[in-house]
């Protein structure tokens, strides 16, 4: 088995190595843990500089990444939420915002654009 995954406790590794023949290596992996949660693909209109960016939430790394693609190539990756508790999941609401669902019960986080709300800016 290949793979760029590591024992949490020691941080060794757990696959043989991280190609093999016949196998394509993956688009993109995080060397520190992130332990994925949510992703969202953004088509919405609220934040039109980010249409088309995947974001992704994460458990242990309490963070939610924005990836910027081009194609199928990961051009750039932004932390845009650290540390503010372990994201469940990502979603685009009806509204065209982000909406951020963290493990604490009833904790949900909402991304606006500059501004606020408005859409007249």
């Amino acid at each position: 088995m290949v793979g760029y995954g590591v024992n949490y406790g020691t941080g060794s590794q757990i696959h043989v190595g991280t190609h093999r023949e016949g196998m394509e290596p993956p688009v993109h992996y995080w060397r520190s843990t992130l332990a994925p949660s949510g992703l969202l693909i953004y088509m919405g209109d609220r934040f039109p500089q980010w249409r088309g960016s995947m974001f992704v939430g994460g458990l242990s790394s309490q963070a939610l990444v924005r990836l910027t693609l081009t194609g199928r190539i990961i051009t750039d990756e932004e932390v845009l939420v650290r540390n503010q508790g372990r994201i469940r999941d990502v979603r685009q609401g009806p509204d065209g915002l982000i909406y951020l669902v963290f493990e604490d019960p009833g904790m949900v986080a909402r991304l606006e654009p500059p501004g606020g709300t408005n859409n007249d800016q």
